[in-house]
């Protein structure tokens, strides 16, 4: 065993961490300041500078990029005769918050989230596995960079926990779900577009799903579409739709 390796294992004062996340994710974390990060919420985070805070939030970015970029890859490959449309349906399902809440409670993440409960309602906690899970991929790239990262998502993560195969037949148009939801129980849904949180990227929507003048659902993205998507999204896993 490598002496470095050793020392994080059995001797350094975060050895009982990399020992939960070695565990956890198969192999020794290098720096494990970024995958406490990676499970660290903004409600618990403190202020570095110009309003930015050591939360999650930066690493859920990019792990979502890095995410996003590999499951393209496996999809590709793995229907050579589909065209684009059915590749970014399915991918999307796959990198639902639905799926990826599903995952990451499979795989223990529940257990390490740092978060005030205080300050989440039922309609933001619904996010939090997933963009845990999104961060951590983000910090396994910083770690052991793309193609360590591509490895571990294609065989512990991928080819282990997904089936792509099942969600291929799942239904996941969660605003016309969460529509026809409402109209059943004669409720009234309204997805109002909001000001974004300060420091917070101006090309980014913000919309939350309204049901009954409660909010249920937000969603964040870089197209008013997309964030009406993940607004009814995270609004169906509220109600358990």
């Amino acid at each position: 065993m490598p002496i470095s390796r050793f020392y994080k294992l059995y001797i350094s004062p975060n050895r009982a961490q990399v020992k939960i996340l070695k565990n956890l994710l198969g192999f020794v974390p290098g720096n494990i300041s970024l995958y406490r990060m990676a499970f660290r919420h903004k409600s618990v985070a403190q202020n570095v500078k110009k309003g930015v805070k050591n939360s999650n939030e930066r690493l859920e970015f990019l792990g979502d990029a890095v995410l996003g970029s590999v499951v393209a890859e496996v999809l590709f490959k793995l229907y050579p005769y589909e065209d684009e449309g059915f590749l970014t349906e399915l991918r999307s399902k796959i990198v639902s918050r639905v799926n990826l809440n599903q995952l990451a409670r499979k795989l223990g993440f529940d257990k390490l989230i740092e978060y005030d409960n205080r300050m989440l309602n039922s309609s933001r906690q619904g996010s939090l596995l997933g963009d845990a899970f999104e961060a951590l991929i983000g910090a396994v790239y910083l770690d052991k960079g793309y193609d360590f990262t591509r490895s571990f998502l294609v065989n512990h993560i991928i080819k282990s926990h997904i089936d792509i195969h099942t969600l291929e037949q799942t239904e996941t148009n969660f605003k016309s779900k969460l529509i026809e939801w409402c109209q059943r129980h004669s409720k009234d849904v309204a997805f109002d577009l909001v000001g974004n949180d300060e420091g917070e990227n101006v090309k980014l929507f913000t919309v939350q799903a309204v049901i009954d003048g409660e909010v249920m659902g937000i969603g964040k993205e870089f197209s008013k579409k997309n964030a009406e998507k993940l607004a009814a999204e995270k609004a169906c896993e509220s109600l358990g739709i």
